[in-house]
């Protein structure tokens, strides 16, 4: 492994999983409330050619399968040369359980959020991002075969999985990712 001069990567949080489940807002608000670093994955990696609406959804899932490789090797050296005083809680859904578990001392410092069936469709409906009519189907499939990749191999390296079926608010998600995370938080917390 490249040398981590801070040791960003043995203190990190991870959270990964699915497409809309609140990754992002989640880290937020866990960074605000417990004084952490937020590192936004799929913000600061770029991600590469966009993949054709009309390519079928196992083809789109095995071409976004194989850049979340390229893309996670440079997030670690992103978060090799974070120099926060802070640990940091990093998030996105191309932090792979099957990348993150070989960094960490515990499957504890992960978790992945994946929606319902019915919280998808209810996104789907509702958000102001959602995909056209006609990416609708190609791209609910391939998000449900990401969201099916994620809890098996988080299942396999006995990281934790919680399902977001809209029930909480961010806030609520969060107190549930927090207590998961709460050895972790009260000891680095209490180090700075």
């Amino acid at each position: 492994m490249t040398s981590d001069p801070f040791g960003t990567l043995q203190k990190a949080l991870w959270i990964g999983g699915a497409p809309w489940t609140g990754k992002s807002t989640v880290a937020r608000l866990l960074a605000e409330r417990h004084g952490l670093t937020a590192y936004h994955h799929d913000d600061r990696v770029r991600p590469g050619t966009p993949l054709p609406d009309d390519l079928p959804a196992g083809d789109q899932l095995s071409a976004m399968m194989a850049e979340f490789g390229s893309r996670f090797r440079r997030a670690l050296d992103d978060l090799r040369a974070l120099a926060s005083p802070r640990p940091v809680v990093a998030e996105g859904r191309g932090l792979r359980p099957e990348l993150v578990a070989p960094l960490v001392d515990s499957p504890g410092r992960m978790v992945v959020l994946v929606p319902t069936e019915l919280f998808r469709q209810h996104q789907l409906r509702h958000r102001p991002d959602a995909p056209a009519i006609p990416e609708q189907r190609t791209r609910l499939t391939r998000d449900r075969m990401l969201a099916a990749h994620a809890v098996r191999a988080a299942r396999d390296r006995g990281i934790r999985v919680i399902e977001i079926d809209g029930k909480l608010d961010p806030a609520g998600v969060t107190d549930l990712v927090a207590e998961h995370f709460h050895a972790y938080l009260d000891v680095e917390v209490s180090e700075r």
